[in-house]
C-alpha cells in the first residue's frame, strides 16, 4: 500500500498566555491518500484553518506529527518547510493574498521565479488564460474585481504543477456567482492535474463536492464523512 501524501498523527495546538492556556486542536488525526479531495467544516473557532496550516507546514503543533509527501514537517526547520511548501504545495486563500505591486501575470509567476526557474512567462499567461483572464494579464490586483483576483490566484496555485492543494475559504469573500465559477474551476483544473485536494469552507455545497468531509468542533475531530452523492444537512 502507497503512503498517504498528508498524514495527521494526534495533532495538538496550544496557545499559552500567562497562565492561561487556549486549546485550539486537540488530539486530531487523518489521513489522505494521492488524489483525493477532502473538505474540513465546522463553526468559526473549531480549529479548521490551524489544521489547514499544521498540514501545510505553515505552523508546527504543540504535539503530534503531520507526515506532508513522506516528510515530517514537525521534525524540519522552517527553511526545509518552505522548500517543501515550494516544491509540491499550492494555496488558495479567502483574502487573495496577491502582491500589490505585481500585475496579474507576474503574481502568477512568483512560485517559478522563486525556485529559480525562467522562462515563466508563457507558462504563467496560458494558465491566466485557462481562468479566462487572458485580457488582464497587465492588470494591478486593485484593477480586479474579487472574482477576479481569486481567479489569478487559483492560476498562481497551479503553476507550480502541486502534488496537493490547501484552500482556505476559497469562496468566502465572493458572491454567489463569482464563488460558483471560482468553485468550477477549481474542481476542474484540480482534476485535469490529478492535484491532491484539502479545502476549509463554511460552503456546505462546496464540501458536498469533494469524496471526503471532516467536521471538527471545539478543536476536535467529531465526525468524518463519505460523501457519495449525500445530501448532508450538518447543523454548524
Amino acid at each position: 500500500m502507497s503512503t498517504p501524501i498528508l498524514q495527521a498523527e494526534s495533532l495538538t495546538k496550544i496557545y499559552r498566555s500567562a497562565d492561561k492556556e487556549l486549546i485550539v486542536l486537540d488530539n486530531v488525526s487523518f489521513t489522505v491518500e494521492q488524489g483525493d479531495s477532502l473538505a474540513i467544516i465546522g463553526p468559526s473557532g473549531s480549529g479548521k484553518t490551524t489544521l489547514l496550516g499544521l498540514c501545510a507546514g505553515l505552523d508546527t503543533a504543540t504535539s503530534g506529527v503531520v507526515s506532508l509527501m513522506g516528510f515530517k514537517l514537525n521534525a524540519m526547520s522552517e527553511d526545509d518547510r518552505a522548500y517543501v511548501r515550494n516544491q509540491y504545495v499550492g494555496f488558495v486563500f479567502q483574502n487573495f493574498q496577491l502582491l500589490s505591486t505585481l500585475t496579474a501575470v507576474e503574481n502568477v509567476m512568483v512560485p517559478l521565479e522563486l525556485r529559480g526557474e525562467r522562462n515563466v512567462n508563457q507558462k504563467a499567461k496560458d494558465l491566466l488564460a485557462r481562468v479566462g483572464l487572458s485580457d488582464r494579464l497587465h492588470h494591478y490586483p486593485s484593477q480586479l474585481s474579487g472574482g477576479e483576483q481569486q481567479r489569478v490566484a487559483m492560476a498562481r496555485a497551479f503553476i507550480t504543477d502541486p502534488k496537493i492543494l490547501f484552500a482556505d475559504e476559497p469562496t468566502g469573500n465572493l458572491d454567489e456567482e463569482n464563488a460558483t465559477h471560482i468553485t468550477e474551476l477549481l474542481f476542474g483544473m484540480n482534476k485535469e492535474k490529478g492535484t491532491t485536494l484539502v479545502l476549509v469552507t463554511h460552503n456546505l455545497e462546496l464540501a458536498q463536492r469533494t469524496q471526503r468531509i471532516l467536521r471538527m468542533r471545539g478543536g476536535k475531530l467529531i465526525e468524518e464523512i463519505l460523501v457519495e452523492g449525500l445530501k448532508l444537512h450538518i447543523q454548524g
